[in-house]
């Protein structure tokens, strides 16, 4: 059996160019036939239909203004206790004793009392009595005089204590220093400070280093 005949190589690019040319003119006659489709205008949703919606959850998840909340129910007014009272006693007392002092006012037809303290002064009670003794009952002016010139070393305590005394009467009550007059004075004892001094044959003996507290009241001459 003969084989086929082979085509020349013009006759075959001839015919693939035909066929070319055929597949495109029927594409183009597809295309042609269906068109394509248009989008639809009302299927896309306005975007100021979407404002309201937002609005709404907005107004859902904010708070009740203050306005809206129900005012707090007013609590009953509570009983004094003594813990109170003890309290208000305590801050009276925290006071400063000037203030005190100046608050305090002598009864109609009482004279006023002013007070002078010295406190834990490094002398015996029985040395600062044997001064104070001197100037009981004396007004201010020959009390002065007295401690001036009286030689003892507790002298000069009691001077300045006096100076006090005058002192206050003049700032805290208004009162005329010269015209005082020593209504009370005392010397009461103080602590005792104790020490030891070393004696013969190892044995130690005992100081007594006495303290008083000094007091004096002034009142108004009559």
């Amino acid at each position: 059996m003969s084989p086929a005949p082979k085509k020349p190589a013009a006759d075959v690019s001839a015919e693939s160019g035909a066929g070319a040319t055929d597949s495109s003119e029927t594409t183009a006659a597809a295309s042609k036939k269906t068109p394509a489709k248009p989008k639809a205008a009302a299927a896309k949703k306005p975007a100021a239909a979407k404002k309201p919606a937002a609005a709404a959850k907005d107004s859902a998840t904010k708070k009740p203004s203050a306005a809206a909340k129900k005012p707090a129910a007013a609590k009953p007014a509570a009983a004094k206790t003594p813990a109170a009272d003890a309290k208000a006693a305590q801050r009276a007392a925290s006071v400063p004793k000037r203030q005190r002092l100046a608050a305090e006012k002598a009864a109609p037809g009482e004279r006023q009392v002013v007070r002078a303290q010295a406190k834990y002064v490094r002398s015996s009670a029985r040395k600062a009595r044997l001064v104070c003794d001197n100037i009981r009952g004396k007004s201010v002016i020959e009390a002065r005089a007295i401690l001036a010139h009286t030689p003892r070393s507790v002298a000069q305590d009691w001077s300045k204590l006096l100076e006090s005394a005058v002192a206050n009467a003049e700032h805290n009550h208004e009162l005329d220093g010269e015209d005082l007059v020593i209504k009370a004075i005392k010397a009461d004892e103080g602590p005792t400070i104790k020490r030891f001094r070393p004696r013969a044959q190892g044995r130690a003996t005992k100081i007594r280093k006495r303290t008083s507290h000094l007091t004096i009241l002034l009142t108004p001459k009559d």
